[in-house]
This record gives structure tokens, sequence and C-alpha cells, in this order.
């Protein structure tokens, strides 16, 4: 099967993200670039995270040819493939309409600094892209054009979406996010929070250049 680790990781990551309420139903959707073929592995339309099959997942290039798979991919398959060309790094999307991250996306408010974990995202403040109509290349573009620096970007009336170098690491990042955002609107409710200024931030983005492990020589 063409990309098998891929889709098998689609499908566990689906079903995650599902048990712990990044989305409902159907909504939301995973994908996964693999650069030296060319091609990316999404998560089928209208299938739930808990039916769908490694079978199920649809491969496609950057250019929204269907390479292998009999399902219909994704609605938002240009989202996908608007990420992977504006962040040449990029390996693997998680889109999600988790809660606290559309709470903010509906006031069309980016999240700020409550807590220093939004630096997770490689940047002080997430940006929220313009509404536009879900699987339409509007939708893409306005993504691509918003997210900038950052890994995360949110969606006017819509939800969230994570960049990531691996599938672990956009899932980690859309969870570290709707921490952030829930946090915040929390905060909010009691007064507002004190937001990191600008000088702090600067201090803990430079930091997290070096945190965790060394990544290993080869």
């Amino acid at each position: 099967m063409l990309m098998q680790e891929e889709r098998e990781q689609i499908v566990e990551y689906g079903k995650k993200m599902s048990a712990d309420r990044l989305t409902s139903g159907t909504s939301g959707n995973i994908s996964i670039y693999n650069a030296e073929k060319g091609y990316m592995a999404i998560s089928p339309s209208g299938i739930g995270y808990f039916d769908v099959k490694p079978e199920d997942v649809v491969i496609m290039d950057l250019d929204a040819n269907i390479v292998d798979g009999d399902k219909k991919p994704s609605s938002e398959w240009a989202l996908h493939t608007a990420m992977y060309k504006t962040k040449p790094e990029c390996r693997a999307v998680v889109h999600t309409h988790s809660m606290y991250c559309t709470v903010f996306a509906t006031l069309r408010q980016p999240l700020r600094a409550a807590h220093y974990v939004i630096a997770d995202a490689g940047v002080d403040e997430v940006p929220c892209a313009p509404y536009c109509t879900y699987g339409t290349p509007e939708l893409a573009k306005a993504a691509s054009d918003t997210i900038g620096d950052s890994n995360a970007v949110l969606l006017a009336n819509h939800g969230m979406l994570a960049c990531g170098g691996s599938l672990k690491s956009a899932y980690s990042l859309a969870c570290g996010m709707e921490f952030c955002a829930e946090l915040e609107y929390r905060t909010k409710t009691i007064g507002g929070p004190v937001y990191l200024s600008k000088e702090e931030m600067a201090e803990v983005l430079e930091s997290f250049k070096s945190y965790g492990q060394p990544k290993k020589k080869n």
C-alpha cells in the first residue's frame, strides 16, 4: 500500500483528535506530506474517525491529483496543500474545530501571549485569517497569506490549523494552542489576562530554540 505508514498514522491520530475533543463528528482533517515522494496522505471526507481504515486515506500530489485511494479526500485538501507550498519545512497539518480556538476564531481575534506556551507556534501572537467558505481555494489562500512566521493560524468563524515537521509535532501544537485559547478565555471572564510583553516573549522564543533533547548527529 502506497504510504502505508503515513496512512496508519492518520488513522491513529484521527481517533486521538476525536477522543481528545479537538473536533466533533467528521469535522477537522489531518494530512502528512512525504517530500521525497512528493505526495500527501490526507483523511477522507465524511467518514467518522473511528471508522476510517488505512486504505480509506487518500494519496494526492500537491496539484490536487489523486494518486491512490478510492475515497473522496477531505474537502479541505486545498488548505493542506497550500501549507506545504507556503512552508517548505512542513510535513504534517492538523486542522481542528477545537472549542476555545474556535471561540477566538469566531470573534476574529488572534491568540495573544497570555501564556508563554504560545511560543510553540514560533511567534508571540497566532493570527486569525479572514472568513472564507470552507473547502474553497479562497480559504486556502487566506490561511497561507495570514500564517506568516507562525506555525498555527485561526480561521475566522471556522477553526484552527497547525503545521509541524511531523504529525506528532503538528498535533502537539494543536493541543498547545487549544490550551492557550482556553486559558486566555477563562482569564477574560475574571478581568482579563496580563499579557506577556514583547520583550518577555522574545526571551521565551529564544529559549525554545534549544528546548528539549539535542538532535543526534549521524
